[in-house]
């Protein structure tokens, strides 16, 4: 009985997912479902159908424990390469992951720009830019803001300077880029070692591997010169440090130190960092009942809240860097009303416009309004608005609410739905020119092989669409991977093995607080730790209990 509980309530989700996913990929809203019942009645028996025989599958499989551990081939076993594989997991993984890696490397030197890392060198050498339109600056000849992490924006922004010097800023750009593929090449042959540590199946070990390897996404967004690859390998090492905390005995210093240090990492390479911290660590504190470890765990995370705090109300301040915009944690609301005012104007009192104004422009907010970005809302956000503005629009905003809840429900699913609906895409990979910084005199230019670049982009872009294999990056394959994960450990009642999951959760929450819908950077940290987590999971639902 326990059994089909969760496998009912995981159909049901599912299908939810399915059926609503599907209404908001046709008609941005809920219109689809109402105005088809008879259609949707008949994709609501049959996905929860499949769905239901899916899980009832797995689950036997998985508690019958017959999720085979298939030989491998007995030729390749003799093999010298995959015996220095096993012998050597790390130094083989990260050198087979950086020879595949070469062609874009060598295709795409000296690095991808995208419009975010171009903006934050314009602001590094203190060049007029958005961003700096976006607050009230601290001190108006320090254009870098708090919006991109600064300790991102330093780094790029220092390598950029080097090849200044040096009269070569391609060079200087590759400098930056080398630094980005060793950390995330590195962090990806780790996973590789650590999973061998946790005595999974070899095969799922040369699974990984190839995933690392020969996934485009991977040796893309390593040339890719944007701040989540850096947070996505940090992430990796989190989830790890998470998992090994649950399972020690006791913390030494060292381990205090190293745990403290990438902890500060984690928030410094991304502003939400600190969420994932506060919503995850604190669950060590209630599994473990060694008095001696929990303190050190509660140490640990004081000093990590004192950092925080200190980072952002002492340092940037002190440097005169300008915080981020407060519009950036109000995508959700921003979004609702704009869409009210698009479909229910005529109830829009003087009032009530006066106060809308003052925050978000409203005379253009209407046309302004795009069901999947709330960027063009956000960015005629008043930066000189004063805290009673903020109070006066909450006040108008849940008014509105109560008038038309429905609306305000399809606004926010309309924002985030491709998080759960594996056919909402959008951006997989960075890879055209950006000539942004071009025109403030930094000779930033590809090189001549063009049709490398072609040949390479081409299979990146098709490369998600592939049947089966593609569904491995999907953003929203990934989630619902997740939560079979964690429904099935609560099912198993492995309470203390669902904590390793919970950062990517938070990084889910994180995603739907977005500006952008189904849109790959944001879920890139929870996608890249895909084979982590599974095989966390293999160990822990499968393996242990054999």
């Amino acid at each position: 009985m326990r059994k089909k509980i969760f496998i009912t309530i995981l159909s049901i989700l599912f299908t939810l997912f399915i059926l609503i996913g599907n209404s908001f990929l046709i008609s941005n809203s809920f219109k689809f479902i109402t105005k088809n019942i008879l259609v949707n009645l008949i994709i609501i028996i049959v996905a929860f159908i499949i769905f239901y025989l899916l899980f009832n599958l797995l689950f036997r499989l998985l508690d019958e424990k017959k999720i085979k551990q298939y030989k491998i081939i007995k030729k390749i076993e003799k093999t010298r390469i995959y015996k220095l594989f096993i012998k050597h997991p790390f130094i083989f993984s990260l050198i087979f992951i950086l020879i595949c890696w070469i062609p874009y490397i060598i295709a795409f030197y000296p690095t991808i720009l995208s419009p975010d890392p171009s903006f934050q060198i314009k602001q590094y050498f203190g060049i007029e830019n958005k961003y700096s339109t976006y607050v009230i600056m601290r001190d108006p000849k320090i254009l870098i803001t708090n919006h991109h992490p600064v300790i991102h924006t330093l780094l790029l922004g220092t390598c950029v300077k080097i090849g200044k010097i040096i009269n070569n800023v391609n060079l200087g750009l590759f400098i930056y880029s080398l630094i980005q593929i060793l950390i995330l090449s590195s962090t990806l042959a780790y996973t590789i070692k650590f999973m061998s540590k946790l005595k999974l199946d070899k095969n799922y070990l040369l699974i990984s591997l190839m995933v690392y390897s020969l996934i485009p996404i991977f040796p893309f967004y390593s040339m890719s010169a944007v701040k989540d690859v850096i947070f996505g390998s940090l992430i990796i090492l989190y989830i790890i440090t998470i998992y090994k905390l649950v399972k020690c005995e006791n913390i030494k210093i060292v381990d205090i130190i190293k745990i403290i240090v990438l902890m500060i990492l984690v928030i410094l390479f991304r502003n939400n960092g600190i969420h994932v911290i506060i919503l995850s660590f604190p669950f060590l504190f209630f599994i473990d009942k060694n008095i001696r470890k929990k303190i050190k765990l509660i140490l640990i995370f004081m000093i990590i809240l004192v950092f925080n705090y200190s980072y952002n109300n002492v340092i940037l301040p002190y440097f005169k860097i300008s915080p981020t915009s407060v519009r950036e944690i109000l995508s959700i609301p921003f979004q609702q009303t704009a869409r009210y005012v698009k479909e229910h104007e005529k109830e829009v009192t003087k009032e009530e416009k006066e106060v809308i104004d003052k925050l978000l422009n409203y005379d253009t907010i209407a046309s302004r309004y795009k069901p999947d970005i709330a960027d063009p809302v956000k960015n005629e956000f008043n930066r000189y608005y004063k805290k009673e503005d903020l109070t006066r629009y909450f006040r108008v905003w849940f008014k509105e609410f109560t008038n038309h809840p429905v609306t305000y429900i399809e606004a926010t699913i309309n924002n985030t739905y491709g998080y759960f609906y594996p056919l909402k895409t959008r951006w997989f990979i960075y890879y055209k020119y950006d000539d942004r910084i071009v025109e403030d005199g930094f000779d930033y230019h590809y090189n001549s092989l063009k049709t490398s670049r072609k040949l390479l982009s081409d299979y990146g872009r098709t490369f998600p669409y592939i049947p089966i294999i593609g569904l491995i990056i999907n953003i929203a394959f990934n989630v619902w991977i997740l939560i079979f994960m964690f429904t099935y450990l609560i099912y198993k009642k492995k309470y203390k093995s669902v904590i390793y999951l919970i950062p990517s959760f938070i990084l889910i929450l994180v995603c739907i607080a977005s500006p952008v819908n189904a849109y790959f950077r944001y879920a890139l940290p929870y996608v890249f730790a895909l084979m982590l987590n599974l095989g966390i999971f293999i160990k822990e639902g499968v393996l242990d209990e054999r």
